[in-house]
C-alpha cells in the first residue's frame, strides 16, 4: 500500500501527484518541499498555458520538455525546445514560455529552492472561491515574489 500524498514517497506513477487546476489548465505536483525534505519542487504541466514574461525573486526554474514543441524566452534569448530538451531560467532573469501549437505538450518544471507549488495552490484556491482572476494573479504573484512584464 502506498503512502498518502504529502508523506515522503520515493515513487509516483504516471498521473499521480497533487492535482491543481486554474485558468482551464491542470498542474500535477510531483514533488513538493514537504515530500523532498526541502530539496526542490517538481510540477508537471500537461497542455500548459502560455506564460507571459515574468521573473522570480526567490526561485530558479529548470524546464524539462517531455512532449510538444515549445518556445522559451530567457533574458534576451529565444530558445526552441522539444522532447528531451532542458531550459534553465535563473531567478531574477525575465522569462516567458509558449507552445508552438497552443495548449499542446507537456513539461516538468523543477524549482529551487522548493515551495513554489504553493503559488499554484493559491491560484487554484482563488479560482474555487470565485475571486476575480486578475486580482488573484496580482495578489498571489506579490506574495511569492513574481513580477510580470
Amino acid at each position: 500500500m502506498s503512502a498518502a500524498y504529502g508523506e515522503h514517497k520515493g515513487f509516483l506513477a504516471a498521473g499521480e501527484g497533487e492535482r491543481l487546476a486554474f485558468s482551464g489548465a491542470e498542474f500535477l505536483v510531483k514533488a513538493s518541499a514537504r515530500t523532498t525534505g526541502g530539496a526542490f519542487t517538481v510540477i508537471e504541466e500537461r497542455d500548459p498555458l502560455d506564460t507571459p514574461r515574468h521573473s522570480h525573486e526567490h526561485e530558479d526554474e529548470l524546464f524539462i520538455v517531455l512532449e510538444g514543441e515549445h518556445v522559451f524566452e530567457v533574458g534576451d534569448e529565444e530558445l526552441h525546445a522539444g522532447p528531451g530538451d532542458v531550459v534553465f531560467a535563473p531567478r531574477r532573469v525575465p522569462h516567458a514560455h509558449r507552445r508552438v501549437v497552443p495548449r499542446t505538450g507537456c513539461f516538468l518544471t523543477l524549482t529551487s529552492p522548493p515551495g513554489f507549488e504553493s503559488f499554484f495552490r493559491d491560484l487554484a484556491a482563488a479560482e474555487q472561491s470565485a475571486e476575480p482572476q486578475a486580482e488573484a494573479y496580482a495578489r498571489v504573484a506579490a506574495k511569492y515574489g513574481v513580477t510580470w512584464g
